[in-house]
């Protein structure tokens, strides 16, 4: 099957520029960069547990939807969780 081009001809010519280094370093953004790699770290940190108490029928049907999902339940559960709260779950 052959593979198909995601990127479009204003992608191309962004990357052709940078290769050819037509991009010149901002002032801020070795700040800029610490700072945002600084929020991601702790947007990901998981440094809270909680303990619930749920049905068996209703955990192995969060196992079993991880399963198809490919992830480990608890994931599963941290993500739905996630979203409800930033308001993303549909």
């Amino acid at each position: 099957m052959p593979k198909k081009n995601f990127i479009d001809d204003e992608e191309c010519e962004l990357i052709k520029a940078y290769e050819a280094g037509e991009f010149v370093e901002s002032p801020k953004s070795k700040q800029l960069k610490k700072m945002l790699e600084t929020a991601a770290s702790n947007y990901l940190k998981k440094d809270a547990r909680i303990n619930i108490r749920i049905s068996e029928a209703d955990l192995n049907g969060l196992k079993i939807k991880a399963a198809e999902e490919g992830m480990p339940y608890q994931t599963l559960v941290a993500s739905v969780l996630h979203k409800f709260v930033s308001g993303r779950l549909a």
